[in-house]
C-alpha cells in the first residue's frame, strides 16, 4: 500500500500546497480521496497516472475538494478511457453529476458510476473492506476507512501431518474450503492459525472533533486528519466546523491509531513547525503531510 499526498491545504492554494487530493495505491487499485482544483497536474509531478484510477472518494462538496473534477475526467475522456470510473459521495453527488455532465462542450464517453452513500460498507472484496461514516462539518461530510483483510497463516506442516498432499488442496484450505482425503474430512480451522489484523487507513475528511471520529478510526495503522488551524485559533476552527492539530492528536490517542498524519492546512500559518509540536504534545507520532509526500505502508 502507497499513499502519495498530492494536495495539502485548504480553502486556497499557496506556493508550496495544492488543494486536497490524496491517491492510495493498494490491491492492484488506483484510488483518489478528494480531487482539488489542478489535481490533474499534481498527478503528472507525482507520475501517476489518472487513466489507473478506479475509483474517487469524495468527502463533501466544497470546492476545495472537488473543483479538480471536471478537468480531470475531461482529459481521461480526452485520452480515450473506456474502463469504468466509480465516483462515491455523501448526498448531492447526483447534483454534481448533473452540473459535470453540463460543463463545457465536452461529451463524455466512457463509463462513470455515481454511487451516493451514508454512513456504510461502500465496497467489500477478499482483500479490502472501504467503509464511510459521516463527520460533524457544516454540510453533508465523510470520513473513509480502507481496511486490508488478511488471511490467516497457512500451517503448512500441520496440513502434512493431517495427510493433505502438497498441492492445490493447500490453496483450498486457505480459502476456506473443506477438502476430503482419504474419507477424512479436512476442516479449514485445522490448518489455519489465528486471524491476522491487516493495515487500516483512516482520512478525515473536513470534521471538527467528535465521537463518530474515534470510534471510527479506531485502531487506524494510519490516521490522516484534518489540521486547518493551530490551538490558538480554536474558535475559529469551531465556527468553520474544522479541527486545531492538538484535534487531531486527541482524536488520534482516543482511538489508539498508530501514526496521525495532519493535511489539510490554513494558508494563514507560514511556517507549520509549531502546529506540528502542538500535536506531538498530545500524540507523539504525528507527522505533517507535504504536496507528494510518499508513505508506504
Amino acid at each position: 500500500m502507497e499513499i502519495i499526498f498530492l494536495g495539502t491545504s485548504s480553502a486556497v492554494h499557496s506556493y508550496n500546497r495544492n488543494h486536497p487530493a490524496i491517491i492510495l495505491k493498494a490491491f492492484g487499485e488506483t484510488f483518489l480521496f478528494d480531487c482539488g482544483e489542478a489535481t490533474q497536474r499534481q498527478l503528472i509531478f507525482a507520475k501517476v497516472s489518472p487513466m489507473k484510477i478506479s475509483k474517487i472518494f469524495l468527502s463533501h462538496y466544497h470546492g476545495d475538494h472537488i473543483l479538480g473534477l471536471p478537468g480531470l475526467i475531461q482529459s481521461m475522456n480526452f485520452r480515450g478511457r473506456e474502463k469504468k470510473l466509480t465516483i462515491y459521495g455523501p448526498k448531492g453527488l447526483y447534483d454534481l453529476r448533473d452540473a459535470l455532465f453540463n460543463l463545457g462542450y465536452s461529451k463524455i464517453e466512457f463509463p462513470i458510476e455515481f454511487i451516493e452513500i451514508d454512513s456504510e460498507t461502500v465496497e467489500s472484496t477478499d482483500e479490502y473492506i472501504i467503509k464511510s461514516q459521516h463527520v460533524n462539518h457544516n454540510v453533508p461530510s465523510l470520513a473513509y476507512s480502507i481496511e486490508e483483510l488478511k488471511k490467516p497463516r497457512f500451517l503448512r506442516e500441520k496440513a502434512i501431518e493431517l495427510g493433505v498432499p502438497v498441492g492445490p488442496d493447500f490453496g483450498r484450505l486457505h480459502n476456506g474450503e473443506e477438502i476430503e482425503v482419504d474419507g477424512k474430512i479436512i476442516k479449514p480451522e485445522q490448518v489455519l492459525g489465528p486471524p491476522r489484523k491487516g493495515n487500516k487507513i483512516v482520512y478525515s475528511g473536513d470534521t471538527t472533533p467528535c465521537k463518530e471520529m474515534v470510534e471510527f478510526a479506531k485502531d487506524s495503522t494510519i490516521l490522516i486528519h484534518e489540521s486547518t488551524y493551530m490551538s490558538e485559533d480554536a474558535d475559529k476552527a469551531e465556527e468553520n466546523f474544522h479541527s486545531t492539530s492538538a484535534d487531531a492528536a486527541e482524536i488520534a490517542k482516543a482511538s489508539n491509531s498508530k501514526e496521525l498524519i495532519l493535511t489539510h492546512f490554513s494558508t494563514r500559518y507560514k511556517k507549520t513547525d509549531e502546529m506540528l509540536k502542538q500535536a506531538q504534545d498530545v500524540f507523539e507520532n504525528t507527522k505533517l503531510a507535504n504536496d507528494f509526500m510518499r508513505i508506504d505502508v
